[in-house]
C-alpha cells in the first residue's frame, strides 16, 4: 500500500518532545513517529471496539451455540 503526504497542527510542545525522541533515535524522524503513533492508536481502538462487542456476548449462549455444532462436525471429520 502506498502512502499519502499530509499537514498536521501540532502543540509545540508535543513537537518539541517528539523532536527530542527523535533526536535520541527513538525514532528515525517525525513522519515515522506519527506514523507509528496513529497505527498504535487506531489499533487500540479496533481493540476496544472488539472488547465492547464481545462483552455484548452472552457466554452461556454462546457456549450452547458452539457445543450445538460440535454433534455433526464430529461425524463428517476425516480420522488422523
Amino acid at each position: 500500500m502506498g502512502t499519502a503526504r499530509i499537514a498536521i497542527t501540532i502543540d509545540e510542545n508535543l513537537l518539541n518532545r517528539l523532536d527530542r525522541l527523535v533526536r535520541k533515535n527513538v525514532f528515525p524522524n517525525r513522519s515515522r513517529a506519527l506514523q507509528i503513533a496513529v497505527h498504535e492508536k487506531v489499533a487500540r481502538i479496533d481493540r476496544s471496539r472488539l472488547a465492547r462487542e464481545c462483552s455484548k456476548l452472552d457466554r452461556d449462549e454462546e457456549r450452547k451455540f458452539a457445543e450445538e455444532g460440535l454433534g455433526w462436525e464430529t461425524v463428517t471429520w476425516p480420522e488422523y
